[in-house]
């Protein structure tokens, strides 16, 4: 009978029950950046398919400097997988080290992206100049707040974890992190290779 009463209650149980908190309200935030960022892409493809002058202005985005920052986005979410690794085995210190070298990567995509804004408003293409480039710096400073956002959550985890102490914020962080990659991954061909 109790077998039978002990059946009965993990059928009432919800599939998600076992899935920590800190993963389902993760899940939620990217769900609703996944939104933000999606109608602005979805936006800004709609505008591409009817202004194919549009390539024109696109043309003075720098190709070779969106590359680079594919890249840095690419090796940090690799060292955040890498500190995700090392924290479901204990190592603390070492996940922290880890992270520190995502933020790095971080800091040096802000640099790069700087050096682009510096250089497109040089030659007068502003956020105001053309529909284009509001679509453009919208997009892509929206991206740089959020990178800004993980780099900021991830010297909380990084501090933190160099101590022992909440590991499991590790792999949050990390997932962050992959969606924001992933966001870089769409605007990269949209803005800088679609001419």
């Amino acid at each position: 009978m109790s077998a039978q009463s002990d059946h009965a209650k993990d059928w009432q149980r919800p599939a998600f029950a076992d899935v920590p908190n800190g993963r389902i309200a993760l899940w939620w935030v990217i769900a609703s950046e996944i939104v933000i960022f999606g109608g602005l892409i979805a936006c800004y493809v709609l505008y591409r398919t009817r202004h194919p002058e549009w390539g024109e202005l696109a043309a003075h985005t720098s190709t070779p400097l969106g590359a680079l920052n594919t890249l840095i986005l690419l090796t940090s979410s690799l060292t955040a997988v890498q500190a995700h690794a090392a924290a479901s085995k204990g190592d603390g210190k070492k996940a922290a080290r880890l992270l520190f070298t995502t933020i790095a990567g971080g800091l040096g995509f802000l640099v790069v992206k700087s050096f682009e804004y510096t250089t497109e408003i040089h030659h007068g293409f502003t956020i105001s100049s053309s529909t284009f480039w509001s679509f453009y710096f919208l997009m892509t400073g929206l991206h740089a707040a959020h990178v800004v956002a993980g780099m900021i959550a991830m010297l909380v985890v990084a501090t933190s974890a160099s101590k022992g102490q909440n590991l499991q914020r590790v792999e949050f962080v990390g997932m962050y992190w992959h969606f924001v990659d992933l966001v870089w991954i769409f605007l990269f061909p949209l803005l800088y290779v679609a001419k």
